[in-house]
């Protein structure tokens, strides 16, 4: 904690992108507590922002800028430190690096000052990230550890956690491709990297490129060094260089004892699994106490949650599934023509063939929530709900004893609600007044 107050106390830093998920919030926080002095500034406007506005208003070290950003917040500062999602082409952000200033992100920066000695694994895919490096935080808690969790996981701030860790310690990071720019920025890695599989998605933000998406993931593993170590999945076996220089162990579900009882449905799940374990064998944890975290792990808050069994019906929370490969894997997790499915979105620019195929294939009925991914899909087996709550009611109503009521939208939740979180929260508030 030293070192961070030392480093951010006295410089002028502009904030960029404060957001309401808490996370922006708690790393402000923390950097007016380091006496730094900030300017926030957000396109959001002071009402949309006014539960963080108000969080901080005791820091008298704060400026706000918010509804728009002033180009002359970028030129007289110390340091610029983006929020995820703001793209590396932003006017602002190539406006402060023209004027020879830093732009820093909060989960590198957490990085570049934790105590020497602190043992980072990060987790990064397409697909299952946020499960794999809950779940290995849940393995390494249980086994007595002291461990921390942080990066991508809503209402964590990252660089708070620099008042908690000490040497010794382990902090596992959820990173997104985004937050990984940063990480290429500074040319660092984790010390132990996971990487779960990779396929299209933010194709909206990187402009059709795959490439472009694969490269700011492959900041997870491009800056490791001699004694590192990346687990990744089959799948990208071929995608990691003959140059890179740590330790490569591939991955599949095999890993995981078919004598264990895993709590969570689904093959995508149960690879999740294999690659927590291979990460906890890699911290030298004993194969018994990773099978007691394994089996004593609770699915993530719309990752295939369980939310509640009625009249023979389970209802499941699939609200972070926001590809269409993600639905296809959760509608392969249930037996075929057991599933009422609830879906659709906004657009995120990718393919949607496949997803239909599969729907029709293990779901009986299917509800489609509004918005312009929905919009591509035209088909008359779809049954149409303009609102989360019809969609809900008319899911239960169609299905039978035995069935699923599966909520896993394949799409973004832009327009409808604040944010995905927003949707899940209001799904699950749905489903717990059902009687």
């Amino acid at each position: 904690m030293d070192t961070a107050r030392a480093f951010f106390k006295g410089k002028k830093i502009t904030v960029l992108g404060l957001g309401l998920l808490g996370k922006g919030l708690g790393d402000t926080a923390f950097l007016a507590e380091c006496g730094a002095h900030l300017t926030v500034t957000d396109l959001k406007s002071a009402k949309e922002l006014a539960p963080s506005i108000e969080s901080l208003k005791k820091y008298k070290n704060i400026r706000f800028v918010l509804g728009k950003h002033e180009i002359s917040d970028f030129e007289n500062c110390d340091m610029v430190i983006k929020a995820q999602g703001v793209p590396l082409d932003s006017l602002y952000v190539i406006h402060a690096e023209a004027q020879g200033i830093p732009v820093r992100m909060d989960d590198e920066l957490f990085v570049s000052l934790a105590p020497k000695g602190v043992k980072i694994v990060g987790v990064t895919g397409t697909r299952g990230k946020t499960t794999t490096a809950s779940l290995i935080f849940h393995i390494l808690k249980q086994a007595g550890k002291r461990v921390y969790l942080g990066g991508n996981i809503r209402g964590v701030a990252t660089l708070a956690l620099l008042k908690k860790v000490r040497t010794g310690d382990s902090v596992v990071l959820e990173l997104s491709s985004w937050q990984l720019q940063g990480f290429s920025s500074q040319k660092i890695s984790p010390t132990i990297s996971v990487f779960t599989n990779f396929m299209p998605d933010h194709m909206n933000y990187y402009k059709n490129d795959l490439g472009r998406y694969f490269a700011d993931k492959a900041g997870i593993f491009t800056y490791q060094k001699s004694g590192d170590v990346l687990v990744a999945g089959e799948s990208l076996t071929k995608k990691i260089p003959r140059s890179y220089k740590g330790t490569l162990t591939v991955v599949n579900s095999s890993l995981v004892p078919k004598s264990w009882i895993l709590p969570l449905a689904g093959e995508h799940n149960r690879e999740n699994i294999a690659f927590a374990v291979a990460v906890c064998r890699t911290l030298k944890i004993p194969l018994a106490k990773i099978r007691n975290g394994v089996e004593t792990f609770k699915a993530v808050s719309g990752r295939l949650e369980l939310v509640k069994s009625l009249r023979g019906v389970k209802i499941y929370n699939d609200n972070n599934s926001t590809t269409p490969e993600a639905t296809i894997a959760a509608l392969n997790s249930f037996p075929k023509k057991q599933i009422v499915l609830i879906m659709g979105g906004a657009d995120k620019g990718l393919p949607v063939d496949v997803l239909l195929e599969t729907v029709r294939t293990y779901a009986h009925t299917m509800i489609l929530l509004p918005g312009t991914g929905s919009e591509r899909i035209e088909d008359a087996d779809f049954f149409r709900a303009d609102s989360l709550s019809e969609a809900l009611t008319s899911a239960y109503r169609s299905a039978e004893k035995g069935d699923v009521v599966l909520f896993s939208p394949g799409f973004a939740s832009f327009g409808m609600f604040v944010n995905e979180y927003d949707r899940g929260d209001q799904f699950v508030k749905l489903v717990k007044q059902l009687k």
